[in-house]
């Protein structure tokens, strides 16, 4: 087979996925100096973050159907090739607002990350699916911890260009490896008289199954969300922790997925996916209620309260991976878009978490609303994955999996 025809080995999907992750935060350390270059304001430069994020939503709503009409592989190129003219843009710019709209454009990389998913649907079966899915997984754990670590050692050395000149150079690599690897995997068959039409991202909306797994990886991820935007005032306000020790909590509910995600590799070849997504949903209702119940029968201690945080990490792992895989198996056809759609949907819900959070953490107790936030979004997890596996029957009588 031709490099064009045949399917991606797997490191080339976990870098895809990768450096779409690193684009969001490695040149996060920079930003105070990116503002001071600019002779601007923090809240302006912040927009490279919060703009972006939004941009990614849309971007993801777009490339997703788009794959399902021509094909994986010239949405992951084009995609791509965009994101090396905008880190460049990003390099050579001169003012705020040159750099910001470069920087807008970089978010075209977010494709990288949603058809990874949607390839790795084409070329497997649903359970083989959901293990090679929570693989990938563990560079969405791994490459966060060691963006910024790398980016602010690149901003001291060399300044805060030198993070843009790294996107650069990555993602001038990445399109050599995808034009040699990765080749096309949607699955195109002739159309014949009287085949049934080509699927519309709306077939898919309108699929019960596929929002009961949509719902689950929202309220799963969400929890996520919660906790980084509450945790740093806790650990500020009420334990007294320094941001170096805080940086140490944060990674252990990062490690708690990684070993979630290792589980799943095991795992999700025997179970069915939506006893995967029980599973995981269970350990993080059981972690953060036992937190709840310590907290509320008055000991407060810091060991407990970060200890029960962690089997969110735990949970999401072993959830994400099989509900990422239900998506994208209830119309395969459209795995693409169910992959974009998913992946705006989890940004959706994060942002509006993130912002709920946020007010309802100054107006009350801390250290019980974050608890609670986070308990009562993975159980919202727990029902949809409830829904899901009732939905799942009903789908299996009408279009079977794999």
């Amino acid at each position: 087979m031709t490099p064009a025809s045949s399917p991606p080995h797997l490191p080339t999907l976990i870098l895809m996925t990768a450096l779409s992750t690193l684009s969001l935060n490695m040149f996060l350390p920079s930003l105070a100096n990116i503002a001071t270059e600019f002779d601007t304001s923090y809240a302006t430069v912040s927009l490279s973050i919060a703009g972006y994020l939004a941009v990614t939503a849309v971007v993801q709503l777009v490339v997703g159907p788009l794959s399902d009409r021509i094909g994986r592989r010239p949405v992951v190129l084009g995609t791509v090739g965009i994101f090396v003219a905008a880190s460049i843009g990003c390099t050579l710019a001169t003012d705020i607002w040159t750099f910001l709209g470069f920087r807008m454009l970089q978010a075209a990389m977010v494709a990288g990350h949603a058809m990874s998913m949607a390839i790795v649907r084409d070329t497997r079966t649903e359970r083989q699916a959901a293990g090679t899915l929570a693989f990938i997984s563990m560079s969405m754990a791994v490459a966060p911890m060691l963006g910024p670590m790398v980016g602010g050692t690149l901003d001291t050395l060399f300044g805060w260009r030198a993070s843009f000149w790294f996107y650069t150079g990555s993602g001038v690599a990445l399109l050599l490896l995808c034009w040699i690897d990765l080749g096309e995997t949607y699955p195109r068959r002739d159309r014949k008289p009287g085949d049934a039409p080509p699927g519309r991202p709306v077939d898919l909306l309108r699929l019960a199954p596929f929002w009961g797994f949509a719902l689950c990886s929202m309220s799963s991820v969400g929890a996520f969300y919660v906790f980084l935007a509450g945790a740093p005032l806790v650990a500020a306000e009420t334990f007294g922790i320094s941001t170096a020790t805080l940086g140490l909590f944060i990674g252990s509910i990062t490690m708690g997925f990684v070993c979630g995600t290792f589980l799943s590799t095991r795992l999700s070849k025997r179970f069915d996916i939506t006893t995967m997504m029980l599973a995981g949903r269970l350990a993080a209702c059981a972690g953060l209620g036992t937190g709840l119940v310590i907290l509320l029968s008055g000991h407060l201690h810091i060991a407990t309260y970060f200890g029960a945080t962690i089997f969110v990490g735990l949970g999401n792992g072993l959830t994400v991976p099989s509900a990422y895989a239900g998506a994208l198996s209830v119309r395969p056809d459209l795995a693409g878009t169910a992959a974009g759609v998913n992946g705006a949907l989890i940004v959706g819900a994060g942002a509006g978490l993130t912002l709920v959070t946020g007010a309802l953490m100054e107006a009350t107790d801390a250290p019980v609303t974050l608890l609670s936030i986070m308990f009562g979004t993975s159980f919202a997890g727990l029902l949809a994955t409830l829904w899901s596996r009732r939905m799942r029957a009903a789908l299996q009588r009408e279009i079977p999996t794999d």
